[in-house]
C-alpha cells in the first residue's frame, strides 16, 4: 500500500489550491452575505466559477472511469483524496468543480447501471454540470438505517410506475437546479427482504411530486435542502426504472460507499482548517498572564487533535485504495470504519477549537460551528454510526470465529483437567 502521490496528483493539488485561493476563499464572505443574510441561492458568483474551473479541467475529479467524451480527470479514489480535503474545506466549494453530493453519488449511480436513454437525458447534463439531482431513500415513518424497512411504494400499471410514499432530509431537493430525483421504494412487497427495493428515475416536476418543506438542521437552514417530499400517486414511465427490478438495495449498498468516503475526505479538510484556526487563536490570546498554549490542558488539544487527523487519514486513504483495487464490496469493513471515525473526529477537534476561540467560536464569524455541525450530521448520514459499528463487529467475531480458541495460548491459565 504505497500513499504517495504521483506527479499529476500533485500538480492537481497545486492547481486546485491555486484556484482555491484565488476565486474561492475571496468569497467566503460574499457567500454569507448573499446566501445567509439576503437569502440568494445559488449565489451569484456560482455560475461564472463553475465555468472557470471546468475550462480549467479541475471538473468531475470524482469518478474514476470516465469514458472519453465525458467530461472531467479520470482519477482513482485515492488520487481524489487529497483533491476532496482541500474542497471540503470550504463547505461549499465543491459544487463548483462538480464534485458535490449528493450528485457525486447519484452520477456514480448512473454511470454504473443507466441505459442509453438515462444516460443521454439526466447523466450527461449532470456530468456537464447543467443540472442538480437528489437521491430520495430515507423515511420519516421507518428506521431507515436499514433500508429494508421503506415502505414507499411503486406499483407497475401498464406501461407506468405509480409511485406513493414520503421522504425527507433529501438533500439537494431545494436547489432551483433540482431536475431528477433518485426514488427507492418497493416494488414488491413479497419477494425476498432484499430483492423488494426498486429505484426509479423521478423528475421533480412530475405530478404529484411535494417538496412540502426544506427542514432545518441543527437549527440551520441550508439553501439546497434537506427536504420532505410527498409522492402522491406519482407516475412515471417503466423506462425511469434504473437496472432492474428487485435491484435497490444492492445498488444503494454500491452507491453509499463511495459516497461515504467522500465525505470523510472532505471532513479531513475539514478538520485541518479547524485545527489551523486553533493553533493561530492560541498563540494569540492570553488568560491570566500566559498565551493559551501555555496551558497544558490546551496543548494537548493541539497535539490530540494533530494525531487524530493524521490516523483518520491513514483510514481513509487505505479505504480509498481498496475501493481502487479490491471494489466497495471488499472494501465494506474499511469504509464502515472511516464512517464512524470521521464524523466522531470532527465533532472532537471542532469542538475543541470552538472552545479556544471562546465566544466567537459559536458565531458565523468563524465557520466552527458549520464544522462542528458537519461532524456531528455525518454520525447520522448515510446511516448512523451504530449500524456501522454494529456492522464492524458481527465482521470481527466472524473472523475470528474460524481460528476462535487460539487466542488461548497466549494465556497463562491453570490446568483444570
Amino acid at each position: 500500500m504505497d500513499f504517495q502521490f504521483n506527479q499529476e496528483t500533485e500538480q492537481l493539488k497545486a492547481r486546485l489550491q491555486a484556484f482555491m485561493d484565488d476565486h474561492v476563499v475571496p468569497r467566503i464572505g460574499q457567500w454569507h452575505e448573499e446566501v445567509e443574510q439576503q437569502g440568494i441561492y445559488p449565489p451569484s458568483f456560482m455560475a461564472d466559477l463553475k465555468a472557470l474551473a471546468k475550462s480549467e479541467g479541475l471538473w468531475n475529479l470524482f469518478l474514476p472511469g470516465l469514458k472519453d467524451d465525458e467530461p472531467g480527470t479520470r482519477l482513482t479514489n485515492l488520487e481524489y483524496a487529497p483533491l476532496a480535503e482541500i474542497m471540503g474545506r470550504v463547505h461549499w466549494a465543491s459544487e463548483i468543480f462538480n464534485c458535490n453530493a449528493p450528485d457525486t453519488g447519484n452520477m456514480e449511480l448512473l454511470h454504473l447501471v443507466a441505459n442509453d436513454e438515462q444516460r443521454e437525458r439526466w447523466l450527461n447534463p449532470l456530468l456537464e454540470g447543467e443540472i442538480r439531482s437528489a437521491f430520495a431513500m430515507t423515511e420519516p415513518d421507518v428506521a431507515s438505517s436499514d433500508a429494508t424497512n421503506i415502505q414507499t411504494l411503486i406499483q407497475r400499471d401498464g406501461d407506468d410506475y405509480v409511485i406513493n410514499g414520503r421522504k425527507w432530509f433529501i438533500t439537494g431537493a431545494a436547489h432551483p437546479d433540482c431536475k431528477i430525483l433518485v426514488v427507492m421504494g418497493q416494488t414488491n412487497p413479497d419477494a425476498d427482504v432484499h430483492q423488494r427495493q426498486s429505484m426509479v428515475l423521478v423528475p421533480i416536476d412530475t405530478a404529484g411530486v411535494e417538496v412540502e418543506r426544506n427542514i432545518q438542521v441543527m437549527n440551520h437552514h441550508t439553501a439546497e435542502g434537506h427536504c420532505e417530499i410527498l409522492f402522491r400517486n406519482v407516475r412515471v414511465p417503466v423506462t425511469n426504472l434504473l437496472g432492474s427490478e428487485g435491484s435497490g438495495f444492492a445498488l444503494a449498498q454500491a452507491r453509499l460507499g463511495p459516497g461515504r468516503v467522500h465525505h470523510c475526505m472532505r471532513s479531513i479538510g475539514m478538520a485541518e482548517l479547524a485545527l489551523e484556526l486553533m493553533s493561530d487563536r492560541v498563540q494569540e490570546r492570553k488568560t491570566f498572564g500566559r498565551y493559551l498554549h501555555e496551558h497544558g490542558t490546551v496543548a494537548e488539544w493541539i497535539a490530540l487533535s494533530r494525531m487524530e487527523i493524521d490516523q483518520t487519514r491513514l483510514l481513509v486513504l487505505r479505504a480509498a485504495w481498496m475501493i481502487d483495487n479490491v471494489g466497495p464490496k471488499a472494501a465494506r469493513k474499511e469504509i464502515g470504519m472511516i464512517k464512524v471515525a470521521a464524523g466522531r473526529m470532527l465533532t472532537q477537534v471542532a469542538n475543541r477549537a470552538m472552545q479556544a476561540f471562546g465566544a466567537m467560536g459559536l458565531s458565523p464569524d468563524t465557520p466552527l460551528a458549520n464544522i462542528w455541525s458537519g461532524g456531528r450530521m455525518l454520525q447520522l448520514a448515510d446511516g448512523p454510526d451504530e449500524v456501522h459499528l454494529r456492522t464492524l463487529a458481527r465482521m470481527e467475531l466472524k473472523d475470528r470465529s474460524v481460528k476462535r480458541g487460539d487466542s488461548a495460548r497466549y494465556m497463562t491459565l491453570p490446568d483444570r483437567t
